[in-house]
């Protein structure tokens, strides 16, 4: 899923590959040993694409802003939105610790700059500072009480912050706000999952209902509602796929909410590997990208802590 509230789009140049590895099932059986052999045949069958190159546009265009910036002379507001241009560009290669800095100088030169406050917003649930997020979103709704997607990124701060009833009223408030889209369906569900697994799935199939058949990540949800298998989910990946760019686009997603269903079913090292396949992908503007990693940090934690705990027990 793109973030809906980026400004730049750039379509770089790239070459996909699509392989089978079946080495893959042997590193999920080491991390997990108890994942089935479902989801070893459906790791043999993975579709993978080769990363994204960073655009030579997105180069030029932060060298110029950066030229801009330090040359010209301009009003603060001027300078701010240059700083906030170059952060979002930053923030597309993956920069984020240098995005971080052009949107907080953003911030300093025309506090009222919203956009602004809603990346750092995001940037901060990445580094598991969600104090810091939550005071950013707020930030947001201050300024902007019908900001489309501050709910959605309050609503993600909150849900890797463990407090998923508020989190699921966010997700709530973004889903009615466009009820036919599947992301926001996905999403709701993830929070009312960690409430109550039985009532969550029965919430998704009932929303499910105004979700278009032809809209791929239909697919996601028929998963999640144990409807189809993974192999059959995997297997159709490249359905439909007209360019480089879409299938790399939709593997980034794919495996991001493979690695969720995984986890939610206690497959650990299935799950790690396919938030790896997602983060592989380099489509760094796409929420799953940003949360891939945040999830194979938050099961290192986890993970590290029940160790830990099992030593001095």
């Amino acid at each position: 899923m793109n973030l809906f509230f980026l400004e730049f789009k750039f379509k770089p140049l790239m070459f996909i590959f699509v392989i089978f590895m079946a080495s893959l099932t042997q590193g999920c059986v080491s991390l997990d040993q108890s994942s089935n052999s479902v989801n070893s045949a459906a790791m043999s069958q993975l579709v993978i694409a080769e990363p994204l190159a960073i655009n030579f546009k997105s180069e030029i265009a932060i060298a110029r802003l950066s030229e801009v910036i330090n040359r010209v002379k301009i009003t603060d507001d001027q300078k701010a939105q240059l700083h906030y241009d170059r952060g979002v560009l930053y923030d597309s290669v993956g920069l984020r610790s240098l995005a971080r800095l052009d949107f907080s100088h953003a911030l300093q030169l025309k506090p009222d700059l919203i956009d602004a406050y809603n990346f750092l917003g995001i940037h901060f649930t990445q580094l598991k500072e969600f104090s810091q997020a939550y005071e950013k979103f707020d930030s947001v709704l201050e300024l902007d009480p019908e900001h489309e997607y501050v709910h959605l990124n309050r609503g993600i701060a909150l849900y890797y912050g463990d407090r998923a009833e508020l989190a699921a009223q966010d997700f709530n408030d973004f889903h009615h706000k466009q009820s036919d889209d599947p992301y926001r369906l996905l999403w709701l569900y993830l929070a009312e999952y960690k409430l109550d697994p039985m009532s969550a799935k029965q919430k998704l199939k009932e929303r499910a209902k105004s979700v278009a058949e032809q809209t791929w990540a239909k697919q996601v949800i028929y998963l999640y509602l144990d409807e189809i298998s993974q192999e059959k989910f995997i297997s159709e990946l490249t359905s439909n796929v007209q360019s480089n760019k879409e299938l790399t686009d939709r593997l980034c997603e794919a495996y991001f909410y493979l690695g969720k269903y995984n986890q939610n079913n206690g497959y650990n090292g299935a799950a790690a590997n396919f938030f790896k396949l997602s983060l592989s992908t380099n489509v760094y503007e796409f929420v799953e990208h940003r949360y891939a990693r945040l999830e194979l940090e938050l099961m290192r934690t986890k993970k590290v802590t029940q160790i830990e705990k099992n030593n001095k027990s």
